[in-house]
């Protein structure tokens, strides 16, 4: 069942990932600097060779979440009084490769039908020409182009919002509970429609973090990807309840 949520919810989330990361600094920096290593070998085909962008990227959401089920696992150590270990986080989805592969594979989906959805935008919207990697910027926020800015932020938007209701606690529930990815992503964007204005805040608070840790050359992802990775688990422990372990609760009480 979902849990109601507060307003400070976000917040007291991204606490318990910091003590988190404090309680196991150097299992945070491994997995920071494989955040950071991704972040820059993106941006750097992007400048190069763009045409692999969108491969690179697909590549990266493969990896992502296998690297954030580690993180999850570090908090789900210590929440049950254990002491996590990296060789043990690194190998912690080895039991749920089916369910973590099918939600990847949902996921890659739905990042392919962005991409096509937003070469279409382009090419009906965009008036000034194709830009080049160098006047993208320059390009997009030309006055002619106000058209294509508006339609393409309504589009990344609802695929945003899509991506996010699906992925934003079924990996950990899939670490947690052993269940399949279609029940997970059910879970997922229940928990979004439950507390739709509080967790729309998690994916601003989420987006600007991001934003932020990228500027500049990624560096700030060392520490703002393992903060967000933990501080997902607490989401996913913070938002939905499970009814055995109420009855559970409620038995030790009587007890």
């Amino acid at each position: 069942m979902m849990q109601p949520l507060g307003p400070g919810a976000p917040f007291a989330w991204l606490g318990a990932g910091w003590r988190d990361l404090k309680a196991h600094p150097g299992i945070g920096l491994f997995y920071g600097l494989c955040f950071w290593l991704m972040a820059v070998t993106l941006g750097a085909v992007f400048r190069a060779r763009p045409e692999y962008t969108l491969t690179i990227a697909s590549g990266c959401l493969l990896v992502g979440p296998f690297l954030a089920m580690g993180l999850y696992e570090v908090s789900r150590r210590r929440e049950q009084g254990l002491t996590p270990e990296l060789g043990a986080s690194l190998t912690c989805w080895d039991s749920h490769i089916r369910s973590i592969s099918m939600l990847i594979l949902v996921m890659i989906v739905l990042e392919l039908l962005w991409g096509r959805a937003s070469l279409v935008v382009f090419a009906v919207f965009f008036n000034t020409g194709m830009p080049s990697t160098t006047g993208v910027l320059n390009a997009v926020f030309n006055p002619d182009n106000w058209e294509f800015v508006a339609v393409y932020l309504v589009l990344g938007g609802m695929f945003a919002a899509l991506v996010f209701s699906t992925a934003v606690v079924s990996i950990p529930m899939i670490l947690d509970r052993d269940t399949d990815a279609i029940s997970a992503a059910i879970t997922s964007i229940r928990v979004v429609f439950s507390s739709p204005g509080v967790m729309l805040l998690w994916g601003l608070v989420i987006t600007t973090l991001i934003a932020l840790a990228l500027l500049p050359w990624g560096a700030g992802l060392v520490v703002i990807g393992p903060l967000l990775g933990h501080a997902s688990w607490h989401a996913y422990r913070g938002t939905v309840r499970w009814q055995e372990a109420d009855a559970s609760a409620s038995s030790t009480a009587h007890g």
